[in-house]
């Protein structure tokens, strides 16, 4: 693919310990909750819910969690690239390069709900360029595409 943006991805105690080291090297705190939060999403099989991950907290610490109080630690995942928003889905993904800052295009299975992502800075810089001549500063693309995926579509 033209464009593509190499780098390799991080998975089990290895992407916690660069999530944590990016999160502190951001000036933050890498708190028992924050990082309860982390691991749901680096363990879920397909794009998690605020309310999914505070479901799965509560029954792992015993107690309720507010699913507003995981909206907050997604926000600050994602403005820090620890995370991914899946925006049609609003639901989050673990970034498995966090040290890594580049535009995602999102492939999600309208039957599975999983989501990939596939780096194409080409693509990504296209249209991140007709929005600055649109006159649009800071731009972003959030791109997803809809389908199925291979096993659901057999």
């Amino acid at each position: 693919m033209a464009g593509h943006h190499h780098h390799s991805e991080i998975s089990g105690d290895g992407l916690v310990d660069a999530a944590r080291a990016v999160l502190t090297n951001a000036g933050e705190q890498w708190t028992d909750m924050r990082a309860d939060v982390f691991r749901a999403l680096a363990t879920a099989e397909k794009p998690a819910s605020a309310y999914d991950v505070a479901e799965q907290l509560s029954a792992l610490r015993g107690k309720r969690v507010a699913a507003n109080s995981v909206y907050r630690i997604l926000d600050l995942f994602v403005r820090t690239n620890l995370a991914n928003r899946i925006e049609s889905a609003n639901a989050y993904l673990a970034n498995v390069h966090p040290g890594c800052r580049h535009d995602c295009i999102f492939l999600i299975c309208d039957k599975c709900g999983q989501a990939i992502h596939v780096d194409d800075d080409g693509l990504t810089g296209a249209l991140r360029k007709a929005g600055q001549q649109a006159g649009f500063a800071d731009v972003r693309p959030v791109v997803e595409l809809r389908g199925l995926c291979n096993a659901c579509a057999v």
